[in-house]
């Protein structure tokens, strides 16, 4: 596969492949062609020709690399490309590895770990090494470390495993966003999102109990992190007429279904209820009211999960290394001060 073909099939000039692949700007192109691009690269298993390069560019005659190869785990999503913030992890992490000559052959979940095709993709398709991006269980670690030799993880929860790490704390993160809310007053927060195992959720009864302040079961909606999800758990919390005045959501996606059900009521988004989230995904900014959320830095968690997971392929690390990545509040428009007479159940 040659870049002239590649661009042929995107439907661009050779020139805008060239940016895309060899300096990897967001700026080369739009995301829906630089998409388009890389599933070109990664369906057909293109790798630069690093020798043409050299000589391009005056070096020596270097012999060319053999090309080397990694996978994807989606943990927490049923669809690769269903969720913003794993979406743009991977598409870091490819990129990444594509400048150190690996390419990303291929991408699983965790739903799909046990079904008959998903084993014979991965046993007939040998990769150097696997990426888990979110948390997973642990009968799926114990199928990782059965059918690949080199696993990194990253996301949110540190994960309980000897495994290369690359984080951006949630829990600390959850910790800021409670905090955030406090600062303005509120005491009734209640909590859309996924309670087992979740450090966010953990992160909210900290900051509750360190504020003094009463968990209440009626206040947390425990559903899956999706739109759908968050739509749902703030039907929940309506229908059982809690008098939250503000909702912590695990995640973004989340926040942005919780915000379309709080908004059908009639509620006013910070007026009535102020709203706060994690991950910071470019829609984040273009809601109305743009979402206040904790910045959690995707795009440099994927490439030094890259680098990490490249070095430990190579041979440059042996014990387990654990990277974490700092985040910072994005404060924005959902989230206004406690008024004592407004919240979800007064606003109906």
């Amino acid at each position: 596969m040659t870049l002239k073909e590649i661009a042929k099939e995107a439907g661009v000039s050779i020139s805008t492949v060239s940016r895309v692949i060899n300096k990897n700007s967001t700026n080369a192109a739009s995301k829906e062609v630089q998409d388009r691009i890389w599933e070109i690269v990664r369906r057909t298993g293109y790798t630069p020709n690093s020798t043409a390069r050299d000589l391009k560019m005056g070096g020596t005659d270097s012999p060319e690399p053999l090309s080397r190869s990694i996978a994807c785990l989606f943990a927490r999503t049923e669809d690769s490309k269903s969720d913003l913030f794993f979406s743009t992890l991977a598409r870091s992490i490819e990129q990444e590895a594509f400048k150190h000559n690996y390419v990303l052959k291929y991408s699983f979940t965790a739903i799909d770990i046990h079904h008959p095709n998903t084993f014979r993709l991965i046993t007939d398709n040998h990769v150097d090494g696997v990426v888990v991006l979110g948390r997973c269980d642990k009968q799926t670690l114990s199928f990782l470390k059965k059918y690949f030799n080199c696993v990194a993880y990253t996301g949110l929860n540190i994960l309980d495993a000897k495994y290369d790490q690359v984080i951006s704390d949630g829990y600390q993160a959850s910790l800021t966003a409670m905090n955030h809310l406090m600062s303005l007053g509120h005491t009734r927060i209640g909590y859309i999102g996924e309670t087992r195992d979740e450090d966010r959720y953990t992160g909210y009864c900290t900051a509750l109990n360190t504020g003094g302040i009463p968990l209440k079961k009626e206040y947390v909606a425990d559903v899956p992190l999706s739109s759908e999800g968050g739509y749902r758990g703030a039907r929940q919390l309506t229908c059982r007429g809690v008098d939250v005045s503000a909702l912590f959501c695990s995640n973004d996606v989340t926040a942005i279904g919780a915000m379309r059900a709080i908004q059908e009521t009639g509620c006013r988004i910070p007026e009535d209820v102020s709203i706060i989230s994690i991950d910071d995904i470019d829609t984040a900014q273009y809601l109305s009211p743009m979402l206040t959320t904790i910045h959690m830095p995707v795009e440099e968690m994927g490439q030094m999960t890259a680098k990490i997971l490249i070095d430990r392929i190579e041979g440059g690390h042996r014990l387990p290394i654990r990277m974490n990545l700092p985040y910072y509040l994005a404060s924005r428009e959902s989230c206004g001060q406690y008024h004592p007479s407004r919240s979800l159940a007064k606003s109906k």
